[in-house]
């Protein structure tokens, strides 16, 4: 069965450069045989959260809420590429997954960060640990973080240098994690019912 994997990427700013990390990310998955698709939150465009989206009436959500949520209810598994912002996460993307709760449950979630410094962001893959796991994600021991971001991917997110190197030797165990944790969830949910 082909994993479902939805890929968030959060930053807002005009000259972002952890959309390479996204772009690489969808593409690598997608050799694997997944069937990944990319929701960045700029494009996604939600408001800063008022309303969750469990708070409106049935019928009566934002149609691009209401679609996005189909998207995460019906996924196998989640990445969250994260961008480091005075060592905590970022907030285009802390306020799309905001918006939602329920639809998270009992799939797995890796995170993959980014900075322009040399740790990669790695102060922002600790924290979006427990943010995910508190949202009913099993978050994943493996992890990415690429450090001067703007050096170890082109454009094109193509890897490059000797951070692009370290970022190509520590995906395979990335992605085998995830797809391990994918087919036990997915196996799990169709035994049993979840218990809430």
């Amino acid at each position: 069965m082909t994993d479902r994997i939805l890929v968030f990427y959060g930053s807002y700013r005009r000259d972002r450069k952890g959309i390479r990390l996204a772009d690489y990310l969808v593409r690598e998955l997608g050799q694997r045989g997944a069937d990944v698709e990319l929701i960045d939150a700029k494009a996604v465009d939600l408001p800063l959260l008022d309303r969750m989206y469990k708070e409106y009436p049935e019928g009566e959500a934002p149609p691009k809420l209401e679609a996005l949520a189909e998207k995460i209810r019906t996924a196998d598994a989640f990445v969250f590429v994260a961008g480091e912002y005075n060592w905590g996460v970022q907030p285009g993307l802390k306020n799309l997954t905001d918006h939602f709760l329920e639809e998270w449950f009992w799939r797995p979630a890796a995170v993959a960060s980014y900075s322009m410094g040399r740790l990669g962001g790695a102060r922002s893959n600790v924290a979006w640990h427990g943010t995910l796991n508190e949202m009913g994600m099993v978050v994943i021991s493996s992890t990415l973080t690429v450090g001067q971001i703007h050096q170890a991917l082109d454009e094109a997110g193509r890897p490059t240098g000797d951070g692009g190197a370290a970022l190509e030797r520590g995906f395979p165990r990335f992605a085998d994690d995830l797809a391990w944790w994918t087919e036990a969830a997915r196996a799990q949910r169709a035994k049993a019912e979840p218990p809430y």
